[in-house]
């Protein structure tokens, strides 16, 4: 006896998410970052904006004169820098939000990043700004208030801004293991060259991967990609959100972290809009109908069979796991699926779940060959065991010679001496289970 099985696929359109714009210099004017950190922008810097190549706010923090501490907090907008400058009494800086530069006269510059300290002695020439791409705010501290003055000098024109953020990158591995890094980056575009992936599905899939792997530099160099390449901060948080249903919130939490940091230095705007659809009411029947969307009505025999003293799961399952989480807006459900198997297969030990995902993979349209690219896509940063695993279940799921095939959906049919293979076509658009035998 052999079985044919034939695919029926369920097509689902691509949800039209608004793409927001995430370039800080291509923002309105009047879009100021009002939450680049915890303290308030201010106002227009009006007051010193003829010491200011670009636009700043100012903010003044204390008002106490008898403590002697005047500190404000200053907003530069991408590019903005102010002029070479001293001051008799010295000067603190606390980087606070974006990606800003400090330099002295005759001295490289250097990138500050919020939780960064710049102690300024009495009288050093300098400049302090923002990175060209980036919103930053630093806290300013006159120090020796009392004879503290400033001195104002000429502008920091475009070539020494230029010169000075070069290098607006951490050093990287290129600096210090270049052989590793030429290894790496050039496996990275072999394996891109495998498969039909478009740009954007490999790197939600690989931003999916690198939270599972806690792979944190990886993270923030494939996220600054996904934000240069269009993909939407909605989309990085939805992958971030369901990422917390198959790692945990104590692996996801510091990613989370790390997005807020880059968002807000891209001028970005958080919260962003709510994109939940589901109420406390709700959850639950939303969640197993999303559940029983993708995996079929076996859901409601694993609730029915499930032990009395672990039906709780289930239930987590269908009203947390699909209904908090998966239900959301945002990403579609062809997009989640790859989503959740790209984190199930970088998290190892979870070959059962991943198989399981395989399936509801199949049964929405993501067919072997999608999947087979999306694990080549993660090898280099997963490594060898955890991708023959992935392949092996994979193997298991959709075997080689029927890998256009969804074996969830399948009818029965028996071919009897004489029967015109042509009526096999009436039954294709039925579910159940293809069978044939032959006489």
């Amino acid at each position: 006896m052999r079985k044919l099985f034939f695919i029926i696929v369920t097509a689902i359109g691509m949800m039209q998410i608004p793409m927001q714009s995430i370039n800080a210099q291509n923002m309105k004017k009047e879009e100021v970052p009002q939450n680049i950190s915890a303290f308030p922008v201010g106002k227009a810097n009006t007051g010193f904006e003829q010491y200011f190549t670009g636009r700043s706010w100012l903010a003044p923090l204390t008002g106490n004169k008898d403590l002697n501490v005047p500190m404000s907090n200053v907003t530069f907008e991408p590019g903005c820098r102010n002029n070479w400058h001293s001051h008799t009494g010295g000067q603190l800086l606390i980087a606070v939000g974006g990606v800003g530069y400090y330099q002295e006269r005759g001295k490289a510059a250097r990138r500050l990043l919020p939780g960064d300290v710049v102690e300024i002695a009495p009288d050093i020439e300098h400049w302090h700004g923002a990175a060209p791409d980036s919103w930053f705010s630093h806290l300013a501290i006159g120090c020796n208030p009392q004879t503290n003055q400033n001195t104002w000098l000429e502008r920091v024109d475009d070539q020494q801004y230029a010169e000075a953020t070069k290098g607006n990158v951490a050093i990287g591995l290129q600096a210090t293991d270049p052989e590793l890094d030429d290894i790496f980056s050039n496996f990275t575009k072999e394996v891109q060259e495998y498969g039909a992936l478009d740009i954007k599905t490999r790197l939600m899939v690989t931003l999916a991967s690198n939270i599972a792997s806690q792979a944190q530099a990886e993270y923030r160099i494939t996220l600054e990609s996904a934000l240069n390449e269009g993909i939407a901060p909605i989309e990085i948080k939805e992958i971030l959100y369901q990422s917390v249903a198959y790692a945990g919130m104590a692996k996801v939490r510091n990613f989370i972290g790390i997005t807020n940091d880059i968002l807000l230095a891209r001028g970005v705007r958080l919260p962003l809009e709510e994109q939940s659809v589901v109420s406390s009411e709700t959850r639950f029947n939303k969640g197993l109908e999303l559940q029983k969307s993708i995996f079929g009505e076996r859901i409601e025999q694993m609730h029915k069979n499930a032990p009395d003293n672990q039906k709780h799961i289930q239930r987590y399952l269908s009203a947390n796991c699909f209904g908090d989480y998966q239900t959301r807006s945002g990403l579609n459900v062809k997009t989640r699926e790859l989503i959740t198997f790209s984190i199930l297969v970088s998290l190892g030990g979870c070959e059962s779940q991943v198989k399981s995902h395989i399936q509801g993979n199949a049964n929405v349209g993501n067919n072997k060959d999608t999947l087979l690219a999306v694990v080549t896509q993660l090898l280099p940063f997963i490594g060898y065991p955890r991708t023959l695993n992935a392949i092996a279940c994979l193997n298991e799921v959709i075997p080689e010679n029927n890998k256009d095939i969804d074996a969830s959906r399948k009818i029965t049919i028996k071919i009897y001496p004489g029967l015109d293979k042509r009526f096999l076509m009436l039954y294709i658009c039925s579910p159940g289970k293809y069978e044939t035998n032959d006489y």
